[in-house]
């Protein structure tokens, strides 16, 4: 127990004889395009980039999209988030689609906005000129519909003497383009990453 108590007397040492500065609050930009930093092994900002990037690179360039004559309307059904931490899988979709759509190869229907869109056309109906309001019943409906899950797998070292707690986590990003019409998957692929971690016992 001495060496732990000479360990933690060494570290608060250390840490007065580097003066104030460490105490002083500070800001600075963050370059997102730097995938190399990670704080700790969950899943972050730079994992949500890298993997939606690698998704929809994937969807543009293979077959599905090949085979198409025009451009297919699609819905987004979201992701279901099955890791133990909070995701905004939300982050995920929006992304995708928005480079999916600027590729010019898909469009999207606006699926959670359906209920603001019917009802401003229901007040243009009844307030709007027959010149300028919308045409009712012309919403073009989905054919293709994508769906998602993100799951993990986490390890960490046992409990037993150490100065610092080890951690692995896995995830795996499955994406699905289903047939509306016929419910056949006519898309799917998997991403997947890991990270390892090591946190110090002693630290605030």
């Amino acid at each position: 127990m001495k060496w732990f108590v000479s360990l933690f007397a060494a570290v608060l040492t250390v840490s007065l004889m580097s003066g104030c500065a460490m105490f002083r609050a500070s800001t600075s930009d963050v370059d997102l395009s730097d995938t190399s930093k990670h704080f700790d092994a969950d899943f972050d900002a730079t994992d949500m980039r890298g993997i939606t990037e690698s998704v929809a690179a994937e969807l543009l360039a293979g077959p599905f999209l090949q085979g198409q004559t025009a451009p297919p309307i699609t819905m987004i059904a979201g992701i279901q988030n099955r890791t133990s931490n909070y995701v905004d899988t939300k982050n995920l979709t929006d992304r995708m689609r928005t480079i999916l759509l600027k590729s010019g190869k898909m469009q999207f229907v606006n699926e959670a906005r359906r209920e603001e869109l019917l009802a401003e056309q229901g007040y243009q109906a009844a307030h709007a000129t027959a010149d300028t309001q919308v045409g009712v019943g012309k919403q073009l409906g989905a054919k293709f519909m994508i769906t998602g899950s993100l799951t993990e797998m986490r390890k960490e070292s046992p409990k037993q003497v150490r100065i610092s707690k080890q951690e692995w986590n896995y995830y795996k990003l499955t994406m699905e383009v289903t047939d509306l019409e016929t419910g056949l998957i006519a898309w799917t692929t998997e991403k997947e990453f890991a990270r390892q971690a090591s946190k110090p016992l002693i630290g605030w």
